[in-house]
């Protein structure tokens, strides 16, 4: 692929299209901040279809119970293995959730088990520089969810290399929402959706 395209993956089990506006908020940032060369629209495609092979990160989210068929399971195996990355949002940010307690079960199984990444990850200053790692969501903070405010982010390793990346943070809810919103932050708060993309196109 010439341009880079924000591909978001579609699932059989639970709903894996909770968050519509992200795609389109997380490509306006890549394209806002970087001199990546960005479609103008995401992609949606099925974890089953080998077509999921060509796109070097590919995004997870949802509330439901998680579990991959055989075939998507193949298909993701071949992605990470490939050099490709996958990341794993909890859109219920809740470690007790059911979200988070099967997909969890579903990358031990397919993957390996994720442990803590450490905030000294280089994914956390490939672009923007986050001091303590991986930046809170307002859902934390207020309360919502678990009450827990999650220090650190999960990944499966390939060496130095992150293949599968799970949060807990809910970046789903923080970052769906229309691209023209970000004028009413004072930070924008998907600086860390760019470091994301630029250490799975990078790395």
């Amino acid at each position: 692929m010439s341009e880079f395209i924000f591909c978001t993956g579609r699932y059989e089990s639970g709903d894996w299209d909770s968050a519509p506006t992200l795609p389109a908020n997380l490509i306006d940032s890549v394209a806002r901040y970087t001199e990546i060369a960005t479609a103008p629209a995401g992609a949606i495609v099925p974890l089953s279809s080998e077509r999921i092979l060509e796109y070097p990160l590919v995004y997870l989210t949802g509330h439901m119970p998680f579990r991959f068929t055989e075939a998507e399971r193949r298909n993701v195996q071949k992605l990470v293995d490939r050099g490709g990355m996958i990341f794993v949002d909890d859109h219920n940010h809740d470690v007790d959730g059911v979200f988070s307690k099967t997909a969890l079960e579903e990358i031990a199984r397919t993957f390996g088990k994720p442990a803590d990444l450490p905030n000294t990850n280089p994914i956390y200053s490939c672009f923007f520089k986050f001091d303590d790692g991986p930046p809170a969501t307002s859902h934390e903070l207020n309360g919502w969810g678990d009450n827990l405010v999650h220090k650190n982010l999960k990944a499966v390793m390939k060496g130095d290399r992150i293949q599968v990346l799970f949060s807990n943070k809910d970046y789903s809810s923080e970052w769906n929402y229309h691209p023209d919103n970000k004028r009413f932050s004072a930070v924008d708060n998907t600086r860390f959706g760019v470091n994301i993309v630029v250490y799975a196109l990078t790395r």
